[in-house]
């Protein structure tokens, strides 16, 4: 009976040793893992009616990519002499993009907005695009250089079109992205995803706005519903910071963990020396 009960002692309190070590070692909740655990286990589709997308601006120091075609193959290799090198963050990732290295530092290939929210093209000179969307900045490429060559064509696109990701993702970095439209899941895709201690229900979005403002927003990615926010579809320039949770606090804390480690070790040794003794 005396056996019975050490080795029923010994082992129930080797159980209790095990259910605290994984208490303290881990308090991450599943609830709070997956993205979009709003939406049920069925096969049956959620509808859900997006924000519209909204085509970003052109802004001061923004770099545009700018090709134009005529019938004269000598104009066509003028008009396109000022896509230059433009130096960007030695940390930046592009994704697609035309990059060229000099002297150790990234740059991307364009036509670089000045201050005054303009771009000086061969033949029509300076031409104002700040404000415009790209469609809208084609159209007035388009319409300049009408006067000077016949039926030029025109295609533009952002060639800095720069979205920072930081905090717990895989590969945190500033992307150049060769698509405007883009949304945060893209952004964080890029970025290798978030890792198991990133907060997905506290995901923080800042924006800089045109009166030289930044505005910070909390995102929710376990809700459905972040498809509907008007903070979906990401600009030009914003950054995701996405906040660790406490258990990566908890984690990282090496003193507490080799504490609980030989605490637990000593009373197992403790426990043994008593069973052997009884």
């Amino acid at each position: 009976m005396k056996i019975t009960f050490n080795f029923l002692f010994l082992r129930y309190t080797s159980l209790l040793i095990c259910f605290l070590l994984i208490l303290f070692s881990s308090c991450t909740t599943y609830k709070n893992v997956p993205y979009f655990h709003d939406i049920s286990d069925t096969s049956k589709p959620v509808a859900i009616k997006t924000v519209a997308f909204k085509s970003p601006v052109i802004q001061p120091d923004d770099i545009l990519n700018i090709v134009i075609q005529t019938i004269d193959p000598a104009i066509t290799g003028i008009l396109n002499t000022g896509n230059s090198a433009v130096p960007t963050s030695s940390s930046t990732s592009v994704m697609g993009a035309s990059t060229m290295t000099v002297t150790g530092q990234q740059t991307v290939s364009g036509y670089l907005v000045d201050k005054n929210g303009d771009i000086e093209l061969p033949f029509a000179g300076k031409i104002k695009l700040q404000g415009l969307t790209t469609m809208q900045a084609k159209d007035t490429i388009v319409k300049a250089l009408s006067k000077y060559v016949n039926n030029p064509i025109v295609s533009l696109r952002f060639a800095n079109f720069r979205v920072t990701v930081l905090g717990e993702v895989l590969r945190p970095s500033t992307y150049i992205i060769p698509n405007e439209k883009i949304n945060i899941l893209d952004a964080l895709g890029l970025a290798g995803d978030l890792t198991i201690y990133g907060r997905r229900e506290n995901v923080l979005l800042i924006r800089d706005t045109l009166n030289d403002q930044k505005n910070m927003i909390r995102l929710n990615l376990n809700s459905k519903e972040i498809v509907a926010s008007p903070y979906f579809y990401l600009q030009p320039n914003d950054m995701i910071y996405v906040e660790p949770s406490k258990t990566k606090s908890a984690s990282a804390d090496a003193i507490k963990n080799r504490n609980i480690t030989i605490y637990a070790s000593a009373l197992s040794v403790l426990l043994v020396i008593v069973t052997r003794i009884n």
